[in-house]
């Protein structure tokens, strides 16, 4: 990936914005640019628009929203940013963290009244971190129905979505206004397209080893299940045209994912009152403090695995998420009616399990916390049939990028906004902070969905800017 200077003789083809990827930032911020009346041209390297979008549960964060109110949830912009800052140790921008918290809830309602995207709260288990329950999904509760709504919508506003374009280089001149883009495409062929404003929304560097490596050691070598074209394009060239990069060695890990079979496991199945052990039978962490700093603490047990210990109870309620279905129809959900018999299926010490569930339920029963700190109050026990999954932690998306401000320009260094380049979703630096422990539940499409749309708003609206008398 590279910035070249401007061909002399300009570009055949142009756009007056261009936005690379078809994820649901790159989706958000062209149906927002269309609505505003600005031709939009979406470029995206598959040959159907999925990314890391269709691997996620397709879940958004938002407060206020007239579904939670539907439930009798009371929620506000102001108690979700307390959360969200909290969560990531106070080190995002505050600025950007209250401007998403305030912004989730009109882009929830937005896609629903605008393009009948029908969204409810997943209203019966609590996400780590958050006071309220506010996680807003489709029906299915899986990325891959969000990603294909969003394209639908994107095709009956007939926006152009150019598949199998993969960016290779941005064209820019010394002013470090980008002129263009260069496609390349799978049989090796090349093409051109100019545009007056960009918008970045080609995810972040997960599937990038060698940039893994360089900025987040934990996880080098870890399952990536995210997008394999995640390749830090962004990071390149924000770099390369002077960009400030934020928050790098932050991301969202995911201590719960099948192993060997590669599903996701919701985290229901620990919140609702399931725990963790690893190959000893034994518990090792305090799993109520989020998924994805989890990630880290799994892969740290003997063989990089551990085991999910839940009940019939707590299946049903993850049942709603299509993942977990998929997980059950694969085998990877072991079932025993008591805990000596799942340990045998699962190949653990019976007494290290039995003595690591007695602990457990004694916790519930006396409403206290355990030896980690995990409150256990008002918890309900578990009960046969017993349930089972071995995981194994993983790397989802990286939540470092190019640093942007409240209307989702790229800035410089030195603090200036870039003249005519956006960003949002994983190109964009995250409000997570710099750690793993920072990731609050949702914020990777919390940050796609809200700053897409404010992108592709101030992106259009800068193009109208140049022919404005």
């Amino acid at each position: 990936m590279s910035v070249k200077s401007p061909p002399g003789g300009g570009f055949a083809v142009s756009a007056p914005l261009v936005i690379i990827g078809a994820g649901a930032a790159g989706l958000c911020a062209a149906l927002a640019a269309h609505e505003a009346g600005v031709e939009t041209v979406v470029l995206e390297r598959d040959s159907m628009p999925r990314g890391s979008t269709a691997l996620s549960a397709g879940l958004i964060p938002a407060a206020g929203t007239r579904f939670q109110k539907l439930l009798g949830i009371a929620d506000s912009p102001a108690l979700f940013a307390t959360d969200l800052k909290r969560k990531a140790h106070d080190e995002a921008d505050p600025a950007i963290v209250d401007l998403i918290a305030r912004e989730a809830g009109p882009t929830i309602e937005w896609l629903t009244d605008r393009y009948g995207l029908p969204f409810s709260v997943v209203h019966d288990f609590d996400y780590p971190g958050h006071s309220v329950r506010r996680m807003h999904g489709l029906p299915t509760r899986s990325g891959a129905e969000l990603i294909d709504r969003l394209r639908q919508a994107a095709e009956e506003a007939a926006i152009p979505i150019i598949v199998d374009a993969i960016a290779t280089a941005l064209y820019a001149g010394a002013e470090r206004f980008v002129r263009g883009v260069e496609i390349t495409r799978p049989d090796g062929g090349r093409d051109w397209l100019g545009c007056r404003a960009l918008v970045l929304a080609c995810n972040g560097y997960g599937g990038a080893p060698d940039l893994v490596a360089r900025y987040i050691p934990e996880m080098n070598g870890a399952l990536y299940f995210g997008h394999p074209g995640n390749r830090g394009d962004a990071v390149l060239w924000g770099q390369a045209l002077g960009a400030k990069l934020l928050h790098m060695s932050g991301y969202q890990g995911h201590g719960s994912v099948a192993h060997p079979h590669g599903i996701l496991v919701t985290w229901a199945a620990i919140m609702e009152g399931g725990f963790q052990v690893n190959e000893s039978g034994v518990r090792f962490s305090d799993e109520s403090l989020g998924y994805s700093e989890q990630a880290a603490v799994v892969l740290a047990q003997p063989g990089g695995v551990a085991f999910d210990i839940f009940d019939e109870r707590i299946a049903a309620i993850a049942r709603q998420f299509e993942d977990f279905r998929q997980a059950e129809a694969s085998g990877a959900v072991i079932e025993a009616p008591t805990i000596e018999q799942l340990a045998k299926r699962l190949n653990l010490p019976a007494s290290a399990l039995a003595q690591s569930f007695a602990e457990v339920e004694q916790a519930k029963h006396a409403g206290a916390r355990d030896r980690f700190g995990r409150s256990f109050a008002g918890v309900a026990p578990l009960s046969p049939p017993f349930k089972a999954v071995k995981v194994t932690g993983t790397l989802f998306h990286t939540q470092g990028g190019v640093a942007v401000d409240e209307q989702a320009r790229v800035m410089s260094a030195q603090g200036l906004q870039l003249p005519n380049l956006f960003a949002a979703g994983g190109a964009a630096a995250g409000i997570s902070g710099s750690r793993a422990s920072g990731y609050l539940s949702g914020n990777g499409l919390l940050t796609a969905t809200v700053l897409g749309r404010i992108g592709g708003l101030s992106a259009a609206a800068l193009v109208k800017s140049f022919d404005a008398p």
